[in-house]
Formats: C-alpha cells, sequence, structure tokens
C-alpha cells in the first residue's frame, strides 16, 4: 500500500489521490476589454494535462476577486460572469477525469500592477493596462515599487464582499475546492505581517488585530460556501526575516488553531514572497518543517509544498505524517504525468485514460 495514493476525505469531498497541483499563475488572460481575466485554450489545456496525468486535485491558479487585485493584467479573474463560463469548462473537464477541481482566490495588495515574470515582472503604469496598488499601509513592496494607497474601513469591508462573491462564482463554476490565498506577500498576507502593516487601528499592531482581516475573509467565503466542501488557506509560514519584525512560524501556529475555528479545513503552507532579498535557505522539502509542525500541534490538515522532486520523497513525507497531501509546483510543470510516474513506481495500479491504453 502507498500513503501517497491513498484517498483523503475532507468534510464529504474525498480526493482521490495525495498528489495535488499547486496554485502557479500563468499570466495569458488578456488584459483588457469584455475578455479581461477570462480563461483561454492555454488555461484548459494546461489544466486538462495534469488531470489526464493523474493528479489528485488541481487548484487553479490564483484568481483575482477583483480587477485591481491581479498580480498582473494578464492574470485570471472571477469578478464577472463571462469569467465564470470559462473557468466551467476547466472545472467540468477535471471532474470528467476523476481530477477534483479547486481554485485559489486572490487579491494582490501592493504586488499588484506588474508585468508577466518573463518580462521582468516590473511595476506598470497606465500605459501597460496597470492601476493604482492598495495594501493595509503606504510601503511599497520594494524600490521602484510604486507607494500603495492605504486601505480605508469602507474599501476593506468591500474586498471581503468581493472574496465571499468570488466563492459564490467558484461554486457556480462547479468547483469543490476553494482556498483563500494569504501567502507570499499579498493582500491577506500584508495584513499579517508587521513588516508590511504598520496601522494603528483594530487591523494592525497586535498578533489578534492584524489576523482580523485574514479571518473576516474567511468567515465571509465560508458563510457562503457550503458546509459539506472543504476551505483551503495558504500561508506563508515565515517571512524569513532575521532581527527585524515579521511573520513568523510560532504565529503560523498560532493562527492555524484560529482558522480551524473558523472553517478551514486544510492549510496549504508556503513561505516568503513578503519581503524581496531574504535570504532562504532552499533545499529538498525545505518548507516540510513548517508543515509538520503546524500539523503536529494543532492537528488542522496540512499540505506540504517546495521543492518536493521524487515519489519516494513524497511518500514519505505523507507516509510519515507530515503532511496529508504534497502540492507539486514546477515537476508538474515539466512532468504533466507526474503522479502516474510516481504510481509506477511505487507498484501501485491507478487508472490510466482509455485512449492511452498503450501506455499501460
Amino acid at each position: 500500500m502507498s500513503a501517497l495514493f491513498e484517498p483523503r476525505t475532507l468534510r464529504s469531498l474525498t480526493i482521490p489521490n495525495r498528489v495535488w497541483m499547486a496554485p502557479m499563475c500563468q499570466y495569458s488572460a488578456e488584459a483588457f476589454g469584455p475578455n479581461a481575466g477570462v480563461a483561454n485554450d492555454w488555461h484548459f489545456a494546461h489544466y486538462a494535462a495534469r488531470a489526464t496525468g493523474g493528479t489528485g486535485l488541481i487548484l487553479v491558479e490564483a484568481t483575482a476577486v477583483s480587477p485591481e487585485g491581479r498580480i498582473s493584467p494578464y492574470d485570471l479573474g472571477i469578478w464577472n460572469d463571462t469569467q465564470v463560463e470559462a473557468l466551467r469548462r476547466i472545472a467540468a473537464f477535471l471532474k470528467e477525469r476523476g481530477t477534483v477541481p479547486g481554485i485559489q482566490i486572490a487579491h494582490a495588495g501592493r504586488k499588484a500592477s506588474t508585468d508577466r515574470p518573463w518580462k521582468g515582472g516590473r511595476p506598470v503604469g497606465a500605459d501597460g493596462h496597470g492601476w493604482q496598488p492598495v495594501a493595509p499601509s503606504p510601503v511599497p513592496f520594494d524600490e521602484g515599487h510604486p507607494v500603495p494607497d492605504e486601505l480605508t474601513h469602507d474599501r476593506i469591508r468591500e474586498i471581503v464582499g468581493e472574496f465571499a462573491d468570488a466563492a459564490r462564482r467558484a461554486l457556480d463554476a462547479g468547483f469543490q475546492v476553494v482556498e483563500v490565498h494569504g501567502a507570499h506577500g499579498y493582500l491577506i498576507g500584508e495584513f499579517l505581517s508587521p513588516h508590511s502593516n504598520h496601522r494603528a487601528d483594530e487591523y494592525g499592531g497586535s498578533f489578534e488585530n492584524r489576523t482580523r482581516f485574514a479571518l473576516e475573509v474567511v468567515d465571509a467565503v465560508r458563510e457562503v460556501w457550503p458546509d459539506e466542501l472543504p476551505l483551503f488557506f495558504r500561508i506563508s509560514a515565515t517571512d524569513w526575516l532575521e532581527g527585524e519584525a515579521g511573520w513568523t512560524a510560532d504565529e503560523t501556529v498560532r493562527f492555524a488553531a484560529l482558522l480551524a475555528e473558523h472553517g478551514v479545513d486544510l492549510l496549504d503552507v508556503s513561505t516568503g514572497g513578503n519581503v524581496p532579498r531574504v535570504r532562504i535557505p532552499v533545499g529538498p522539502g525545505y518548507q516540510v518543517p513548517f508543515a509538520a509542525r503546524v500539523r503536529a500541534e494543532t492537528g488542522l490538515p496540512v499540505a506540504a509544498v517546495g521543492l518536493i522532486t521524487e515519489p519516494r520523497q513524497a511518500e514519505k513525507i505523507v507516509g510519515n505524517g507530515e503532511a496529508d497531501a504534497v502540492l507539486l509546483g514546477r515537476e508538474l510543470l515539466r512532468d504533466p504525468s507526474w503522479a502516474r510516474r510516481a504510481a509506477r513506481e511505487l507498484g501501485v495500479d491507478v487508472p490510466v485514460p482509455d485512449q492511452y491504453f498503450l501506455s499501460v
């Protein structure tokens, strides 16, 4: 028996294995006009290939809850019905292949309005279909980035509502998992970290205040998301800052317990992204200990991510109880059929599409 290929049930949803696809932006939607933020043939082919390859759960890339919430003008969005129709086609195909369709809903905050990474990822202005970013505090992400507008209380409440609306649309599109993006220095993560949150009101300062916005978003999403379907939350477990105020692993464990109380079913544990040029000790499975600690100290199910590349490495992580699943990123970009290859290596029989009978 392989732990990696055991089904995992969260609420009433059973995911067929523990090989899951992490959300990875493709920066391939149209930037403006009636099809802005709409998934296209690239997105369909991209996700369909990984479902055909045996991935148990696919989390569609960070999908913006509003136009200003996009990382780049080329991001997917879920703020209108045209976007829902295009996403419905993807979710339906994933289900047809036996893969659970999930989607990450997000707001980029002060890291919004940037170019595609392969074009440098620098901030873009109005001439590049850009806009003015917003954030908890008027603190730019890095040199050369604009000073974001500090969010008012009214705008905070509006964004909470936009997350709830996005979850409703995700359900309408056929997704069975929704993940709130609270990691990598985007808006929710900016509120969590004292490095980026300098507010003096009820949304800044203490741990309770800095986590307030995240919990308001979770509550709003949980209220509209069906009780029988799971809600995920992605977090950066640490800002990787030494000798400077930032979000810490201890706070992650404390926050994970709160998320569980507010109806989150699994914590997707990553790190970093809120502070440029920090020193990160990157290596195989380097983020797994953060996930393992959350699971051990809170009992909240977790998914581990970060340089998990080999089947036996993934099998060990799940088999040892360090995580309930592994989320693969770049490895699934390199090999869309990683799950079926892992099954062969671990001696597990898994379904193969009829059309691929010659590969058996």
